[in-house]
């Protein structure tokens, strides 16, 4: 009998700890990506200006309610590295988030980041199928 009740408390016990796991909620998982540009290869895929001041790390993070995308400079590529946002989303969750880039400034004045942004996007989209 000793051994039947045994089995018992910890099929509870087990029944439980499943019961009380949360279910993945799929709108929260994230994608994220990344591509290494310099200035020297960037006209070989793009039309505008290479908009940086140095070489670097275009990466995206998707999000259900938006992908966020940042530039990151060589030699600031860490965990602890909050990269430069280069789009609304970007700068809308670091302004949300009470947080600022600690990477160097490195986007050229006056440039045009809209290939940029595509091309961070298009990693996430890559980084998604």
């Amino acid at each position: 009998m000793r051994i039947d009740i045994s089995m018992w408390l910890i099929g509870a016990a087990l029944l439980s700890v499943t019961a009380c796991t949360p279910a993945q909620d799929e709108r929260l998982k994230f994608v994220s990506g990344y591509i290494t540009v310099h200035e020297a290869f960037w006209s070989v895929d793009h039309k505008t200006p290479y908009p940086f001041t140095t070489s670097g790390e275009i990466s995206c993070v998707y999000y259900p309610n938006g992908v966020e995308v940042y530039f990151e400079p060589l030699g600031h590529i860490e965990d602890s590295s909050i990269g430069t946002p280069l789009n609304k989303a970007a700068a809308e969750a670091l302004k949300r988030n009470d947080m600022k880039p600690n990477v160097p400034y490195s986007i050229k004045k006056g440039a045009d980041l809209s290939e940029a942004i595509e091309a961070g996007l298009k990693a996430c989209d890559e980084m998604q199928a």
